[in-house]
């Protein structure tokens, strides 16, 4: 079963009550589909973690997200995150009208890594009492 289909399933069994978010995981080009999913839900805040962000996400319709967080996969085996692939999300989000939130660098050491993007940290959250 794909990911998406579990949600969708789920989906009609919940009582989407104002204090339930739901987000998927989208760490490539390959998993956009679950952002798909995600629209159908009645949750009040829709996000997408794009965490780890393992290769380009690509062209994404966030139609109906609230919310974008990145971030790069930490640990002794973390696979790298390439800045072009932070800001074409970053960008896209701009766009759209997408809250974004940047976590952290990818690397061995997330502390050492760091959340510094262009300058500065990254930290808004969804506006919630806009729904």
């Amino acid at each position: 079963m794909e990911s998406g289909d579990r949600l969708s399933d789920l989906s009609g069994e919940l009582n989407w009550t104002p204090n339930i978010w739901q987000g998927v995981t989208v760490e490539s080009d390959k998993y956009r589909d679950r952002i798909d999913a995600l629209r159908q839900v009645g949750a009040r805040i829709r996000f997408i973690s794009f965490e780890p962000l393992i290769s380009d996400a690509g062209k994404l319709d966030l139609t109906d997200v609230d919310w974008a967080i990145v971030g790069g996969e930490s640990g002794s085996q973390a696979r790298p995150m390439e800045l072009e692939w932070i800001l074409s999300i970053k960008e896209q989000c701009e766009r759209q009208n997408v809250t974004f939130y940047f976590k952290q660098w990818d690397g061995p050491n997330k502390k050492k890594a760091g959340r510094i993007l262009l300058g500065q940290t990254w930290d808004a959250m969804p506006p919630i009492s806009a729904k």
